[in-house]
């Protein structure tokens, strides 16, 4: 099992950077397939980026956002850059078992953070 917690969110301008952090514990990131995912309001839960041996990001995040991992800290990073107000919703860490094809599909994800609320006025 493991415990995830997000931080980092907060306004910021268009066209600004932000990056989240999401601290695990109980066990390792690197046993499982890590993602990041959002919702605004009124929408349902998408996908954003997931990191295992491989990095895959939907395409309106591509190019803007990097999804890393920290070994030391037992930390995912998301690094946001070139923001738009359509980023605007609550970011979401979740942890699913390493060999998930789905990485896609919220309920293919065990364990969730809290969520963390990041607001890009324009």
């Amino acid at each position: 099992q493991v415990q995830l917690v997000e931080s980092g969110g907060g306004l910021v301008q268009a066209r600004g950077s932000l990056r989240l952090s999401c601290a695990a514990s109980g066990r390792t990131f690197k046993s499982y397939l890590m993602g990041w995912f959002r919702q605004a309001p009124g929408k349902e839960r998408e996908f954003v980026a997931a990191i295992n041996w491989s990095t895959y990001y939907a395409d309106s995040v591509k190019g803007r956002f990097t999804i890393s991992g920290d070994n030391d800290k037992n930390t995912v990073y998301l690094q946001m850059s070139s923001l738009k107000p359509e980023d605007t919703a609550v970011y979401y860490c979740a942890a699913a078992p390493k060999y998930t094809q789905g990485w896609t599909i919220p309920r293919n994800y065990d364990y969730w953070g809290q969520g963390t609320q990041v607001t890009v006025s324009s």
